[in-house]
């Protein structure tokens, strides 16, 4: 697994005036470098021709995972399992997603509950990754070479405590530290110096860990990380991790697992498994911060797709597999469609990417007013598993992981 990933090539010349290296095109963590699943990039195309865009290369040999790709600069990040190892690899997209390296983050140590491999996507910070295995094993590494910085076990070092299916976090960079959630007594979330992986602070709320991301926010001048954990929402204070409100109402008994989404001073967070979700305002008074729920809906059960707020209004799935546009600050659901199935989703230049867990990609016209269709098309080589790696969009193209296999298209008009 050393050696160079193995690459089937479709023949494709690169257009010399293209720069990947600028950053305004990188994809460096989990739903972008906001953790809002919207791209800023401009001149992508407004509609598909049959069979979809071109698609530019594939890479194989990634090993099994749901791993969603990175992108910072000329490399792509992702984690797979292979020869009893998980694995972080990284891939040269300017050579047709050729392998640079590949380095283990320790042995193989569970199923998954059934769904083998790591879910996390890579976090790239300057010339440092930052990777969190399906057993905790969370590492360090030189972003060029994979040279290991440091390393962490989040159960032997922290005491974590997670559910069944493993640690699913794609941990968050912010400024100095690097932020995760070990989960129990002793660091439901934790701080660390990205530079050293030395502890700085633990929120000890005790609270167990399930399959959400961290996102940080700011209200009324203070930061905070926001988390769903398997008990309900939590916002911690940033400068030393202490537990400033809580919203139970989104989390289920079973699995919470998408991010929580934050816009206007409000935190909306959803799960499936016939839960839903709700919207709470956040407000301080005196010294006392206070979640007040806005409304809790039925119509947005949403499993682990990811819901993205664009203009106002909230688009994601409602489980069993309805595409909604909810009307973010009152709930009210403007539009459904069931020809996307149940499907993850990101925002880019007008548009969303939705990618069903069967593997069929949809262009839909993110607006208010109805369901608009814009292309429509299914990638090669489909595995046997779900398709459930979130697509990312960096540099003009759309990167779609499948288990072994890494797709790589066009977006450019």
């Amino acid at each position: 697994m050393s050696r160079p990933v193995a690459v089937c090539l479709l023949m494709w010349l690169l257009l010399p005036h293209v720069v990947f290296a600028d950053a305004a095109g990188d994809w460096p963590s989990w739903r972008g470098p906001r953790r809002d699943a919207r791209c800023d990039e401009k001149g992508l195309l407004g509609a598909w021709p049959e069979g979809g865009p071109k698609l530019v290369w594939q890479a194989d040999g990634l090993g099994e995972g749901f791993s969603a790709p990175s992108v910072a600069g000329n490399l792509v990040y992702v984690m797979g399992n292979k020869d009893g190892q998980e694995w972080v690899l990284a891939l040269d997209r300017t050579k047709q997603g050729q392998g640079v390296w590949a380095v283990p983050t320790g042995p193989v140590r569970s199923n998954g509950g059934g769904y083998p491999g790591p879910r996390a996507t890579p976090t790239v910070d300057g010339n440092r990754v930052f990777a969190l295995g399906l057993n905790g094993d969370l590492v360090c590494l030189d972003a060029e070479t994979g040279n290991l910085h440091w390393r962490h076990d989040l159960v032997a070092d922290f005491g974590g405590r997670v559910g069944g299916w493993g640690y699913c976090e794609s941990v968050l960079v912010d400024d100095k530290w690097v932020l995760c959630t070990p989960g129990g007594d002793q660091a439901t979330i934790v701080a660390l110096l990205k530079t050293s992986g030395k502890p700085v602070w633990a929120s000890a709320i005790g609270d167990t860990a399930d399959y959400a991301s961290i996102v940080p926010i700011q209200v009324s001048g203070t930061k905070q990380y926001v988390q769903l954990t398997h008990q309900g929402v939590v916002g911690v204070e940033a400068k030393k991790g202490a537990l400033l409100w809580r919203y139970n109402k989104p989390a289920n008994g079973t699995a919470n697992c998408s991010t929580p989404v934050f816009f206007d001073d409000s935190v909306f967070a959803a799960s499936g498994y016939g839960t839903g979700g709700g919207l709470v305002h956040l407000s301080k008074k005196r010294k006392m911060w206070e979640a007040t729920e806005v409304y809790f809906t039925s119509e947005m059960k949403n499993h682990h797709g990811g819901m993205v707020v664009v203009e106002g209004h909230l688009y994601g799935c409602d489980d069993p597999g309805i595409l909604r546009c909810l009307d973010f600050k009152t709930g009210k659901s403007l539009w459904q469609d069931r020809s996307c199935g149940k499907c993850s989703l990101l925002y880019a230049d007008g548009m969303l990417y939705c990618r069903n867990e069967q593997g069929l990609v949809s262009l839909v016209r993110a607006s208010p007013m109805g369901f608009e269709l814009k292309g429509r098309f299914q990638q090669p080589d489909r595995s046997d598993r779900n398709a459930w790696p979130h697509p990312v969009i960096a540099g003009g193209q759309l990167y779609l992981r499948d288990q072994d296999k890494l797709f790589c298209y066009d977006l450019r008009n």
